[in-house]
């Protein structure tokens, strides 16, 4: 039977997802199930790493079930993952030793201080792209294996594995424990301009490298699964924002996308040269393809959606996410309120771990549709602090962004991001570029698509935003988001806002 469809598995951050995608590279099916967020203290935030697999292959099974499609019908298999989030394993049994520590949790911040005293950020800069943040695995998997009884005498005997979701995902697949360029990027265990296990970096960290997964090209043949009944080659494992990027087409220099998820992401390629910023955003290996390495430029927002899934689940404003753009729609404006969620600090360009979340200018008049839509504007505000940061970093200013992920959905929230950007914002048909990224990366492994040049004519507008707002009016509203942020923050924890 004709191998007509690639079949991507996407583990957010809160659900995890099948879809598959044909030649065209149309979503034909798909199919979702939420996990457990599990938070043991304030700042902590874990999953338990069988009910990520269990959610995953059960939406893999779904989404072929539904669709009436065969097994023989895929020609391959893509993984796209949140990235840092981390899960170390028993080799032998494959059973996790702990719930995976996800890349929001803070509880390494105090070790990362520790490191930044010591004199250890601008080499772990230089070799990795990244800053001495508990956002990374690096000080997650080292705080594992002290919690653990003879957690580093384990590890070092080859007994633990170490992973990604990604590489446990694979390892649940194929038995293979194997990660690629992209994810191990997020690490801060792996030099990015050698694409290697970094022996320094991993000594001062306390990480035995034998349970490290081997580091291998993004589009590779990682193995075979026989889980969903018939044979599937694994072709791609690649974290879920550089996926986005090449999703996005986004395959020339300077061209850059933002993913609006948990958080909010913004991606710009910088080609083949590992360039590193100087003002706080991270460079990041991209993907490894066709024998090269390509790399970003990335600005990330640890709160985007998820301060929305905070208003309906905490505080019980809102029945679904999607009610957001209603009720925000229902006002004019914020009526003065500004919601900074520093849930987990902030992240670029700000890099501060003490920030925490504030909502600034409540009077008698603001209601919940006031509250909602302060929410909505706190993402983009969050995503053109990085927009400007990065354009400070490379001298490209950006002329149009292309968005993806499930927030990109919100009407209001687009054309409020194009407001305060000035530049107009491009929306493609297909939202979902997270999945269809390893998709692609996936398909042109196996031949499915023939190389990158086919893949551009495949993108195609759904909806453009233009900007609104005078040069005057951007100037005003953003320096008020300015002022909020200053409030979420003590003494100087990084670079200040940019102003335009």
């Amino acid at each position: 039977m004709a191998k007509k469809y690639i079949l991507a598995l996407d583990q957010g951050t809160t659900s995890s997802r099948s879809i598959l995608f044909d030649h065209a590279g149309t979503p034909v099916a798909s199919a979702q199930r939420e996990f457990r967020q599990i938070y043991p203290k304030a700042g902590w935030v874990e999953h338990d790493p069988e009910e990520i697999w269990a959610s995953q292959l059960a939406t893999a099974e779904q989404v072929l079930r539904e669709s009436g499609v065969g097994v023989e019908e895929v020609a391959a298999m893509g993984i796209t993952n949140q990235r840092e989030t981390t899960v170390v394993w028993e080799r032998a049994t494959g059973k996790p030793v702990y719930n995976a520590i996800v890349w929001q949790c803070r509880r390494t911040a105090e070790r990362c201080r520790e490191l930044k005293e010591a004199g250890h950020e601008a080499l772990f800069q230089a070799r990795t792209g990244l800053v001495l943040d508990a956002y990374f695995s690096g000080t997650k998997v080292a705080w594992i294996l002290e919690q653990i009884p003879e957690g580093r005498k384990r590890a070092e005997a080859g007994d633990l594995c170490f992973g990604t979701v990604d590489a446990w995902l694979l390892f649940k697949l194929t038995g293979r424990h194997a990660t690629d360029y992209s994810n191990a990027s997020r690490t801060l265990l792996f030099n990015i301009e050698t694409c290697a296990w970094d022996p320094e970096l991993l000594s001062i960290l306390g990480v035995p490298a034998a349970m490290l997964p081997e580091a291998l090209p993004t589009s590779h043949h990682f193995g075979d699964t026989t889980i969903l009944g018939g044979s599937v080659p694994v072709c791609s494992l690649v974290g879920d924002q550089q996926a986005a990027l090449f999703g996005q087409a986004a395959f020339s220099l300077g061209e850059a996308k933002n993913t609006y998820g948990t958080g909010c992401f913004l991606l710009m390629n910088i080609g083949k040269t590992c360039t590193l910023s100087k003002h706080g955003l991270l460079t990041t290996v991209a993907w490894g393809l066709d024998g090269e390495v390509t790399y970003a430029l990335e600005g990330s927002v640890f709160i985007g959606g998820a301060v929305i899934q905070w208003l309906r689940d905490e505080l019980g404003m809102l029945q679904s996410a999607a009610e957001s753009e209603t009720l925000a729609a229902a006002v004019e404006d914020t009526n003065g309120v500004h919601i900074v969620p520093a849930f987990v600090g902030l992240g670029a360009p700000y890099w501060d771990m003490e920030a925490k979340g504030i909502i600034t200018g409540l009077t008698r008049g603001v209601n919940r549709n006031h509250l909602v839509r302060a929410a909505l504007e706190s993402i983009s505000y969050q995503s053109a602090d990085v927009v400007e940061t990065m354009a400070l970093d490379t001298g490209v200013a950006l002329k149009t962004l292309r968005v993806d992920g499930g927030a990109s959905a919100n009407n209001l929230l687009m054309q409020h991001q194009s407001d305060c950007l000035g530049i107009g914002v491009e929306r493609g048909k297909t939202i979902e570029t997270t999945a269809l990224g390893a998709a692609y990366l996936a398909g042109i492994c196996v031949g499915f698509w023939n190389n990158k040049s086919e893949l551009i004519n495949i993108w195609q507008l759904d909806r453009r935003f233009d900007p609104q707002w005078t040069l005057a009016e951007i100037d005003t509203n953003r320096h008020k988001w300015h002022h909020a942020v200053r409030q979420t923050r003590t003494g100087d924890h990084g670079p200040s806002p940019p102003i335009i």
